[in-house]
């Protein structure tokens, strides 16, 4: 995150206190707002000379709700509403009604912006993209960044990934009667087995190939960026405050796939995996619509950016969302940039304004952004216009090392 945001934020409260009583927006004077509403705890920044633009910030997991691109919207006209929400859980079904009365309120002590762009991280992209496809028409815009874009398909990734753990091991790593014996299974029974990225046993070699097809390919840094997230996909970091995404994970729809050579049959590896089938109405969409699965019916540009080696929130599901979009006509309105680099939300800050400013020229004058070809099988050039410098172990970076 740009260091200019910890600035912001930090001093966010001081201004709150030292600074004289805002002039109103209506007025052409700044106004700087924040207080609680029912989604907790709300910030409203409008500039001087306000543009008539809203970006409205939906923060990720366990995240704050300080907007990274904070000064670059306020430094360029536009007006930030930001929101704690209501709970700190994964409740994506309470916090895309909490955007929505974030907006309310923003028109009732402002008055009506000319657009709303909802911008969310991580996290934010299911309340972002769910939002989207729930309430077509109540923003013009999303700007979407190491989100979970495909919605509750992050939920499928991670038991996908532990029942291919459990196959490949033969450790049972689903039933366990408390969540320390299954830390205790796993640190001394399946990591000594399997290793650990890149020190891999030949079983874990196995885990490794299905795992890199569950991310979504040979993708540049997707082994530097494992590491951090590695025993989640086998011990999940799950508690009361995950329980509603996990609840409707499923492995019934997941094509498993192996690299040949490694001992194990593909065929036999999706007939004798265990399957997950999510409670009955977890993922209905009349009960439960924020964690059915998404139909990528959008009505409004998006656009996307996310890292290659994001361990956390897989570039698969950037795919996935695609496919989705492809399959309801509306894969025009989706833009992808990915970013060759290791880790979550890691992004430069140059990078995520670039973005914010072509989705911008994309909702006012039409001028479509250019993207990646999220599905191409080479994944050789993937990102490189995106990434302004490329990671040492960048194996593009290698190739551009002059040679003597």
């Amino acid at each position: 995150m740009d260091r200019r945001v910890f600035i912001f934020g930090a001093t966010l409260g001081l201004l709150a206190i030292a600074a004289d009583p805002a002039l109103s927006a209506s007025d052409g004077g700044p106004l700087s707002r924040r207080g609680t509403y029912e989604g907790g705890r709300y910030t409203i920044e409008v500039p001087a000379g306000w543009n008539g633009g809203l970006v409205l910030y939906a923060h990720g997991f366990r995240g704050t709700p300080v907007s990274p691109l904070a000064l670059h919207l306020l430094d360029h006209g536009y007006a930030l509403a930001t929101s704690s929400y209501r709970d700190e859980g994964y409740r994506v079904d309470w916090f895309v009604d909490d955007m929505r009365t974030l907006l309310e309120l923003f028109i009732r002590e402002v008055r009506r912006p000319r657009w709303t762009i909802i911008h969310g991280q991580s996290m934010g992209g299911h309340v972002a993209i769910a939002s989207l496809e729930l309430h077509p028409g109540l923003y013009q815009g999303a700007l979407i960044e190491c989100g979970v874009i495909d919605g509750v398909g992050l939920a499928d990734f991670y038991v996908a990934a532990r029942a291919a753990a459990e196959y490949l091991s033969g450790i049972n790593l689903f039933e366990a009667t408390d969540r320390e014996m299954l830390v205790r299974r796993v640190n001394q029974q399946w990591l000594p087995l399997m290793g650990t990225p890149p020190a891999y046993t030949e079983r874990g070699r196995r885990f490794d190939s299905v795992l890199k097809y569950l991310m979504g390919g040979d993708l540049p840094l997707r082994l530097q960026g494992m590491p951090p997230y590695y025993i989640r996909y086998v011990s999940p970091d799950a508690g009361p405050d995950t329980r509603e995404l996990l609840r409707a994970a499923s492995t019934v729809h997941v094509r498993y796939r192996i690299d040949p050579g490694l001992g194990v049959d593909e065929n036999e590896l999706n007939a004798k995996v265990r399957r997950i089938v999510p409670l009955a109405d977890a993922r209905s969409r009349r009960l439960n619509p924020a964690f059915a699965e998404l139909t990528g019916r959008i009505t409004v540009p998006v656009l996307a950016i996310h890292e290659t080696g994001d361990g956390r929130v897989p570039w698969s599901l950037q795919q996935a969302y695609r496919r989705r979009t492809l399959a309801a006509g509306t894969g025009h309105l989706l833009v992808q940039r990915a970013v060759r680099w290791p880790g979550h939300c890691a992004f430069d800050g140059e990078v995520r304004e670039q973005a914010f400013d072509d989705l911008v020229a994309w909702i006012e004058r039409g001028v479509k952004p250019d993207g990646d070809d999220v599905l191409s099988a080479d994944m050789a050039t993937l990102g490189l216009r995106w990434t302004p410098i490329l990671h040492p172990d960048d194996s593009a970076a290698r190739r551009a090392i002059p040679t003597r």
